[in-house]
């Protein structure tokens, strides 16, 4: 064999080895899918956004909710028998808000029990999507977010803030229509939290609840704890299954030319404990 066989052997090795790994970690989370559907008797369903990286070009693609996630989730949810509660997956940055109000609507609509796991975040249309499970369990250190609507780079509650501020004659035309705009779409989605949350809290908390989280009472990446959760009213739990994690730690973040955190990936004990103990009994 010459050294030019060689070379084509281990260019093309190298050239597979990503396509082995990554199949080999779509088996194992299906694997794993399986079993938290059997030990919970629920459909499982993921929707995990993270940040691709292309390996050639090295520029960021960042992914959101969009149509084809709501077509799948919906697709799923279909398939799914009446009585079968379903489990959702979130970690997303958000996204469009018909997709997310599509998702969050099949939720609502599911006859069985069903739970939003959000064991990092779920911002945004994220959010949306928890607010129409019956149950949101977060992992301890994670987050949800606001669901006030933007218009492209801006707030539409900030905008509504210039005809507060200025008289209408010395504000612009495009200004103008965006306000118009803002205050339909903060009305539209005002009324989307509610419906979403009517019949799981007293109409009362259900008006507050719209109110609080759709007009821009906080920026729009403002991170809502479990703890500010909780005192917002909402049926929140820190109970996250182990399995959750395993999950997440089945769709690996793009490998960086320097990793920014490294760690021994093993639980780490104070030494003498557990079995140190047991042998000096």
């Amino acid at each position: 064999m010459s050294p030019l066989d060689l070379f084509w052997i281990f260019f093309m090795a190298s050239a597979l080895q990503p396509l082995f790994r990554q199949r080999m970690v779509e088996a194992a989370r299906k694997r794993l899918i399986a079993r938290i559907e059997k030990e919970r008797g629920s459909r499982v369903i993921l929707m995990v956004h993270r940040q691709e990286t292309m390996s050639v070009l090295g520029f960021p693609v960042f992914r959101y909710i969009d149509i084809h996630d709501s077509e799948e989730v919906i697709r799923a949810i279909q398939m799914t028998d009446s009585d079968v509660p379903i489990d959702i997956v979130l970690h997303t940055p958000g996204g469009l808000v018909l997709a997310s109000y599509q998702i969050a609507r099949a939720i609502a609509r599911h006859p069985a029990k069903t739970t939003v796991f959000v064991p990092h975040y779920a911002m945004s249309g994220g959010t949306l999507i928890a607010l129409a499970a019956d149950e949101i369990v977060m992992g301890e250190h994670a987050v949800l977010g606001p669901v006030d609507p933007q218009l492209g780079q801006q707030p539409a509650a900030s905008i509504l803030k210039v005809l507060e501020q200025k008289p209408a004659e010395k504000i612009d035309d495009q200004t103008l229509i965006l306000a118009d705009v803002a205050q339909k779409a903060i009305r539209q989605v005002r009324d989307s939290v509610r419906g979403l949350l009517e019949g799981k809290y007293p109409q009362d908390k259900v008006d507050e609840l719209a109110e609080i989280l759709s007009t821009g009472t906080w920026t729009h990446d403002h991170p809502i704890t479990c703890d500010e959760a909780r005192d917002l009213g909402l049926n929140v739990t820190t109970e996250m299954p182990n399995p959750i994690y395993e999950l997440m730690g089945l769709f690996p973040q793009p490998v960086r030319r320097v990793p920014s955190v490294e760690y021994l990936p093993v639980p780490r004990h104070r030494e003498g404990r557990n079995g140190g103990d047991k042998a000096q009994g």
